[in-house]
């Protein structure tokens, strides 16, 4: 049998409110999840694959605005 995460133990995990993690459900930009009754619950490869899939950004180098002459 597979192993499930509450949507409080998720939050913690990803470090972002309950609030944060039941609007990305609403909107279907977060984990995949599974609907067991009333209850949500994640699957932990669920989560890792979805934050693998996330876009990366930054690459260490501050970011310096080019300067136009003539424009104010």
């Amino acid at each position: 049998m597979d192993t499930f995460l509450n949507e409080t133990q998720v939050s913690e995990m990803l470090q972002v409110s309950l609030a944060c993690l039941r609007r990305w459900r609403l909107i279907g930009k977060g984990p995949e999840y599974k609907k067991i009754g009333p209850l949500v619950r994640y699957r932990p490869e669920a989560i890792s694959q979805w934050v693998e899939k996330l876009p990366s950004g930054g690459n260490g180098r501050r970011y310096e605005p080019h300067h136009r002459v003539g424009i104010r």
